[in-house]
């Protein structure tokens, strides 16, 4: 019997099977090496079949040109009658998705460490343009010994571009959609910090911030509730942990992390604050800010200020700007973590805590998320119309006349 193949490349076995395709285990026959192969049926989109083929291509360019230790590398990228593929590095490893199956935390290092390595490649990425839009343990490869892997860059774009399936069904990982993929605005850089900050608190705890009995519960959740705080649930997970997640979740786009950059920032100092020695100032740290989480150890509703600004913010994004180069932005301290945990208190507690308090003195003369929504401009009143005068001119006068009878029937 022949064996399977797909263009040069020698199919040995299936590693995996998802809504797009299938994953295998191939050998390059020209190079001999072993590779992995992503395969994309274009039958998916028949109605459109030609400008999906191009943007497969366009997006499998757009990933092959990522060079990172922390970002699966893209070989080649080829076509097999309806079967669209690409050629990457296979991985000696299992996805993360596996090592959270059980529904068991992981170890808090070995978390932070995850995470810090992800948001290192998704940084990577986000420079050069190309914005992920899938992030999920699924597409993250631990191996026993190198560096952790972030996988479909560019499959996921193209996820992106197909609403439905032939079954009807949505496509993507709402467990760990952002608020703004939820509410169906496009999705920018830091819609994939939010991506992490719920595989972080996965990591954390055993269990996603959000949940619910069916799809529509669930992205009701990520828009309208806050989770309670990592360390309610894992006793092991430190003070400053909690305020890391707690800024990766805020559902306000300007008070979230702004670039990868600084979540791998802020997860390296809190590594070493974890691998130091315990002295006063270290072991000293700030009260669990409550308010930017639940109170308790279920999630609970937003505030409606919160929602308005959730419902309200805009992404001014286009395909062009994701494919044009990331300007980096200066260095800023860590912000407020949400509106109901807004104040320049909260952002000093976690710039002393990062070692960033020693750029706070500009940022004390901005504006809070609090003072911000205070001074969003209201909607101007309208002025009263005729039909009002007239019909509070009659009510007042009804009222004298009754107020007379009264009066003359007491007189009598």
């Amino acid at each position: 019997m022949e064996q399977p193949k797909l263009g040069r490349y020698l199919i040995q076995s299936e590693l995996g099977r998802g809504a797009m395709g299938v994953v295998y285990k191939a050998t390059d026959s020209v190079l001999e090496r072993t590779v992995a192969v992503k395969t994309v049926n274009m039958a998916l989109e028949r109605d459109r079949s030609d400008k999906f083929e191009a943007r497969f291509y366009q997006e499998a360019r757009a990933a092959g040109s990522l060079n990172h230790p922390n970002i699966v590398t893209v070989y080649d990228v080829g076509k097999a009658g309806d079967v669209a593929y690409i050629a990457m590095e296979f991985i000696e490893g299992e996805e993360l998705r596996t090592l959270l199956s059980e529904g068991k935390s992981l170890p808090v290092g070995k978390a932070v460490s995850i995470a810090a390595q992800v948001a290192d490649g998704l940084s990577y990425a986000h420079q050069h343009g190309v914005v992920h839009r899938d992030v999920k343990p699924a597409n993250i490869m631990v191996a026993p010994s190198g560096p952790v892997k972030i996988t479909d860059f560019g499959i996921a774009r193209m996820r992106s571009s197909s609403e439905l399936t032939q079954t009807g069904m949505m496509l993507g990982s709402p467990k760990y959609m952002s608020p703004e993929q939820v509410i169906g605005k496009r999705a920018d850089h830091r819609s994939d910090v939010f991506s992490l900050g719920i595989i972080l608190y996965e990591m954390l705890t055993g269990g996603v911030p959000f949940n619910g009995d069916n799809v529509t519960a669930l992205m009701y959740q990520i828009v309208n509730f806050v989770p309670p705080a990592p360390s309610t649930v894992n006793t092991a997970v430190p003070e400053l942990l909690d305020y890391i997640v707690a800024k990766m979740l805020t559902k306000a786009l300007e008070e979230r992390y702004q670039s990868a950059q600084e979540v791998v920032r802020d997860l390296r100092e809190c590594e070493r604050q974890m691998s130091a020695p315990a002295t006063a100032a270290t072991a000293t740290t700030p009260p669990r800010p409550s308010a930017a989480f639940a109170s308790g150890p279920q999630p609970e509703l937003l505030g409606t200020d919160d929602k308005t600004v959730v419902m309200a913010q805009t992404l001014n994004r286009t395909r062009q700007v994701d494919n044009a180069p990331e300007v980096e932005a200066s260095p800023s301290p860590a912000r407020g973590l949400a509106h109901s945990f807004d104040s320049l208190e909260a952002t000093q507690r976690l710039a002393t805590m990062t070692g960033a308090s020693s750029t706070l003195g500009e940022s004390a003369e901005r504006q809070t998320a609090t003072q911000a929504l205070d001074s969003m401009p209201r909607p101007q009143r309208a002025g009263w119309r005729r039909r009002d005068w007239l019909l509070v001119g009659g009510a007042a006068a009804l009222g004298l006349i009754v107020a007379g009878l009264v009066v003359k029937r007491r007189d009598k």
